[in-house]
């Protein structure tokens, strides 16, 4: 995949999947914007790129507020000339079950990953509108926000309606020939460290080299935040024109298209429905089949 002459930001960059997503889009070409909140992880991420012939700069900010989108964008067009692609991926976590989470629990992850997204999202959508060329949006989002995670109300909620502002923006940006898609990745991360299923596995592939086995890449789409990078490449560049408003898992050796919500089961009542009417036809009629929630959990190895 080809994207010399391409700029783009990457938020939260630093390490981790941010990471990985911008010095694959420096190996593929692209200029890179650079962001963290700390400057040796910056300096560091940059310094790396570089040693491996890739270009890039580093913005020290911290993602939420107007003015760090304005300074993300506006380093990439005085640095590298222009901005073609955005790729949201700062977040934090601050978990807690719902009658322990605070109000600045809540409101410092929405204002990370939702508000964040929003920012930066606009700044760039006002740029490439400008240029007149087009562009491509990369919004992260994550299983939690597809399918709710236990203690995560925040996380979940933010990261649902990442995918519902890409539905939204690909409708709006589609003239202005600007792509916007939503990411669900799934990785050997500090997060996934944490599963006591994954961690033994995730712990020997780090020690020995080999890949995560099979049983993960493939039944539960782990893999490295190397195997992420790939889809972010592609959505990134010119053979994803076409590609739009659509929610994309990927990891491990999996990659999927998301469903988008739709109306499962209907039925209808001449006069409307009552709250009785409901009751009895609720468990044989449009509830008999009801949906799941929240992420399944891994399956163990067999023994």
């Amino acid at each position: 995949m080809d994207l010399h002459g391409k700029v783009a930001v990457v938020t939260g960059s630093g390490r981790g999947l941010g990471f990985a997503y911008a010095r694959a889009l420096a190996a593929a070409g692209a200029s890179v914007v650079v962001n963290d909140i700390d400057a040796d992880v910056v300096e560091t991420a940059v310094d790396a790129i570089a040693s491996a012939g890739g270009k890039a700069v580093g913005v020290v900010a911290a993602v939420g507020d107007s003015e760090a989108a304005e300074r993300l964008t506006g380093t990439a067009v005085r640095e590298f000339g222009h901005l073609d692609v955005l790729v949201t991926n700062a977040g934090i976590l601050r978990d807690r079950v719902l009658w322990k989470m605070t109000d600045d629990d809540f409101d410092a992850v929405v204002k990370v990953h939702l508000r964040g997204t929003f920012t930066c999202a606009r700044a760039a959508a006002v740029r490439m509108r400008e240029q007149g060329t087009g562009g491509r949006l990369v919004l992260i989002s994550s299983p939690a926000g597809q399918r709710g995670n236990f203690g995560q109300t925040n996380y979940a909620a933010a990261k649902a309606g990442i995918v519902a502002m890409a539905r939204t923006w690909a409708m709006e940006l589609a003239r202005a020939g600007i792509t916007v898609n939503a990411v669900v990745p799934v990785a050997a991360t500090e997060m996934t460290r944490t599963v006591p299923v994954f961690a033994p596995a995730i712990e020997e592939a780090e020690r020995t080299g080999a890949p995560l086995p099979d049983r993960l890449r493939k039944d539960e789409g782990l893999g490295t935040v190397e195997d992420v990078a790939g889809l972010i490449t592609f959505l990134a560049s010119d053979a994803s024109k076409d590609v739009t408003g659509q929610a994309i898992g990927v990891g491990g050796d999996r990659l999927a298209l998301w469903s988008h919500p739709a109306e499962k089961s209907v039925a209808f009542a001449d006069g409307g429905w009552s709250a009785d009417a409901i009751a009895r036809q609720w468990h044989d009629g449009v509830g008999a089949e009801p949906e799941t929630y929240g992420i399944p959990a891994p399956k163990a190895p067999e023994a």
